[in-house]
């Protein structure tokens, strides 16, 4: 018994030997909950107070149910096998497995993957004759597991309008297709477990004689549904052990309601919350850093991490002119701190948007440092970036095969597996590739310009009133974009094709396709920056650059290689020394929390969860200008940022004084840096006021000739730097808005 409760500090040694009743632990980031949860549960096995099988506990992820049974056999000899510990999703399928006819299942009940429940869906929304521009399955999909993670079938959801009328009759056929395949969602398997419960006394009575303690890993992380399932298990007489970080409440937009654990105190009559403080993992200043931050979010239960370790270094801040500076500088600092030692792979480099990887990466790749992107893929490998790179092969050389089977039927256009063989049959009979074949089975048509948005000379075609579907319509859709793009600079081609081809306005349709849209966005930014660097600035030329940089510098499984991840993937991780770049008004926090009720004080939990990754050196970043959706923006420090006392920072480039708009940041060497208070704002560096010059050159009234759009005259203009454009009326192509920075425009 002293050994399995020795090394634990006053706090966790009251947690683990609490008597047999309901317990809150706060959990502070690093301070051994998982230690905490494990011995609490050796601890009731070895004093007798409970046998293996009388013990349920819930963890998030199947990775953290596998440590814990590991952690648990180590301090015991004891057979874990039987033991009920896993996630929500596992634990109620073990149940219905059990009762499978008492909750009106199949024995061999299949259990369908977010992939394979999209696909009934679609299905059903096919056999319903739904129209699936205004219905996006995704969004079909979205409806049907948010209601049930609210407990609701189909027969109780509110109908207020004809849009949910609609969706509630889509959820309701989907209901009546999984019971007759015998199929189960993620989502069924929690509410089904629940409403078997729920509606049946005995197997209730049951399970809450049989687990007389129930503890739960991150808390602060379940759903409303998730509790009610625990109460329901717990009765009047479980001790029910919860562990969490209200902190750390980062997955709303998952369900997570952090209101569960207020009413957990006054639903288990809680009269002591336990907290654990004490810091195992960063020293003084990174956690002086995250309690000040932290204390600006309202209606926190409340705790102070501290460490006996000492304060450590001051948390370092680089102002970097541009996205690019941002992104050499980290460069520069991963290769000082490997010579000193530190492994990349104890170095993690967070940013709070997908779409902030490509620069990152980019730099990465051309410093040839191995580097990791954690819970997600890298740039030139996403979903989104695939199809859109195939659009852009197939504009440059429509005979891609590969590219053509990607996107022939994306967004879905009515081209089914039975065409596509069929059209591959008679393009091996032909010995010709499916593009040709194509056009074959098409026959001899007119070229039409699709309504998608793509703006065609004077002249052409332009007979359709609205989108052709099927073989036919991708044939016109395709040489359509290859006349639109004839001769535009490779930004505008990118820009043109997104349109055109249905991309955007797809992902625009998706429910949870804003993370995507920033991606595609960010391919316009990538041909931009390609266009500066490149000697040869052609669409092939971006092609293969973009397939080298997706074909390498990715690190194979035991190689030393820097992580890259999103804040929201770094939760439960920990690194000797964090990046975290993009600290800007409108991205960290993100502008879209503005418009959300507790949407900036979540965004405030996700900057805890990232200072709190760092053990030892912590690095912040944020720039005076950067590249989003194809636009320069300037921005302002990010408010959180502002949060941060100056005795716990050190800033990394001299003081800029007021009214010094063309004095440059020291780029030197991490050594030469000097230590400087806040910077002021409105510094510009010298390349950008000679864009300023260049710029200026261009006047209302002025004369120009367009390589696409031929002759016109100048009749607006607006901006500077990056984001100068200028307002032209056409001869023959009417009057377009162009950026200066690539259009090319030539004076007369």
């Amino acid at each position: 018994m002293p050994s399995l409760l020795s090394g634990l500090n006053p706090e966790q040694l009251e947690a683990v030997t609490l008597p047999h009743q309901s317990a809150l632990v706060l959990a502070g980031a690093g301070s051994g909950k998982t230690k905490v949860l494990t011995t609490r549960i050796a601890h009731l096995i070895q004093a007798g107070q409970v046998s293996p099988h009388g013990i349920l506990a819930v963890t998030f992820t199947n990775k953290a149910a596998k440590e814990m049974l590991t952690r648990i056999s180590t301090m015991l000899p004891i057979n874990t096998r039987g033991m009920w510990v896993g996630t929500f999703h596992g634990l109620c399928n073990r149940m219905l497995r059990a009762h499978h006819q008492d909750a009106g299942l199949p024995q061999a009940f299949q259990i369908l993957d977010s992939a394979d429940q999209l696909a009934i869906i679609k299905r059903i929304l096919k056999s319903l004759g739904a129209d699936d521009e205004k219905f996006p399955p995704r969004q079909v999909q979205w409806f049907i597991n948010n209601a049930k993670e609210e407990g609701l079938r189909a027969s109780r959801v509110e109908v207020h309008d004809d849009f949910t009328r609609k969706m509630t009759e889509f959820y309701t056929a989907y209901e009546q297709q999984c019971n007759k395949e015998g199929n189960v969602d993620f989502a069924e398997l929690l509410l089904r477990s629940y409403e078997l419960l729920n509606r049946n006394e005995i197997l209730r009575e049951h399970y809450c004689s049989r687990f007389s303690h129930v503890l739960v890993d991150e808390f602060q992380d379940t759903s409303r549904l998730q509790y009610k399932w625990l109460k329901l298990l717990a009765g009047d007489k479980a001790a029910v052990f919860v562990v969490g970080d209200d902190d750390q409440s980062i997955y709303a937009f998952r369900g997570a309601n952090t209101g569960n654990m207020k009413d957990f105190e006054h639903d288990f009559r809680i009269t002591k919350i336990i907290k654990l403080e004490q810091n195992y993992r960063s020293h003084g200043n990174i956690l002086d850093a995250a309690n000040t931050l932290i204390r600006n979010n309202s209606g926190r239960l409340g705790k102070n991490l501290w460490t006996s370790e000492g304060h450590g270094e001051p948390l370092r801040v680089y102002n970097a002119p541009t996205d690019f500076d941002e992104a050499a500088f980290i460069v520069d600092e991963i290769k000082s701190l490997r010579t000193e030692g530190i492994a990349l792979s104890q170095m993690a480099l967070l940013y709070r948007s997908n779409a902030q990887s490509r620069i990152l990466e980019h730099a990465l790749f051309n410093a040839s440092l191995a580097y990791r992107v954690y819970g997600g893929m890298r740039f030139f490998d996403r979903q989104e970036i695939k199809h859109a790179l195939s659009y852009l092969r197939l504009i440059a050389n429509p005979d891609n095969d590969n590219a053509l089977h990607r996107v022939i039927n994306f967004p879905l256009r009515g081209i089914g597996a039975r065409s596509l063989e069929q059209l591959q049959d008679q393009a091996n009979r032909q010995g010709i590739g499916l593009w040709a074949a194509m056009q074959s089975s098409c026959g001899d048509r007119e070229t039409l310009t699709l309504d998608a948005g793509i703006n065609m000379p004077a002249g052409r075609a332009n007979r359709s009133d609205r989108p052709k579907k099927g073989m036919d319509g991708f044939v016109t859709l395709i040489e359509t974009l290859q006349q639109s793009c004839e001769g535009l600079p490779l930004p505008e081609i990118v820009e043109h094709m997104l349109e055109g081809s249905g991309l955007a306005a797809h992902y625009r349709a998706e429910r949870e396709g804003a993370d995507r849209l920033e991606n595609l966005n960010e391919l316009i930014n990538a041909a931009i920056s390609f266009v500066h660097e490149a000697e040869d600035d052609s669409l092939t030329a971006f092609l293969a650059h973009a397939s080298l940089e997706a074909g390498e510098h990715q690190a194979g499984s035991g190689q030393d290689a820097l992580q890259l991840m999103t804040v929201h993937s770094s939760k439960g991780l920990e690194f000797h020394t964090v990046f975290l770049s993009g600290l800007e008004e409108g991205l960290f926090p993100h502008e879209n929390s503005r418009n959300e009720a507790g949407g900036v004080e979540e965004e405030r939990r996700l900057m805890y969860v990232a200072l709190t990754r760092a053990r030892r050196r912590l690095y912040l970043s944020f720039t005076q200008s950067r590249m989003l959706h194809g636009q320069t923006r300037y921005n302002v420090p990010s408010r959180f940022l502002q949060e941060i006392p100056d005795g716990l920072l050190k800033w990394l480039q001299p003081v800029q004084k007021p009214g010094y708009r063309n004095q440059t940041p020291e780029t030197g060497s991490p050594k030469s840096r000097t230590t400087a208070q806040r910077p002021v704002f409105g510094m510009q560096d010298h390349s950008t006021s000679v864009r300023d010059a260049e710029a200026a050159k261009w006047r209302v009234g002025q004369n120009v000739t367009h390589v696409k759009f031929g002759t016109g005259v100048i009749i607006s203009c607006e901006s500077q730097g990056t984001d100068a454009r200028v307002q032209v009326k056409f001869g023959r192509s009417g009057t377009k808005w162009l950026s200066l920075e690539y259009a090319k425009l030539v004076p007369i």
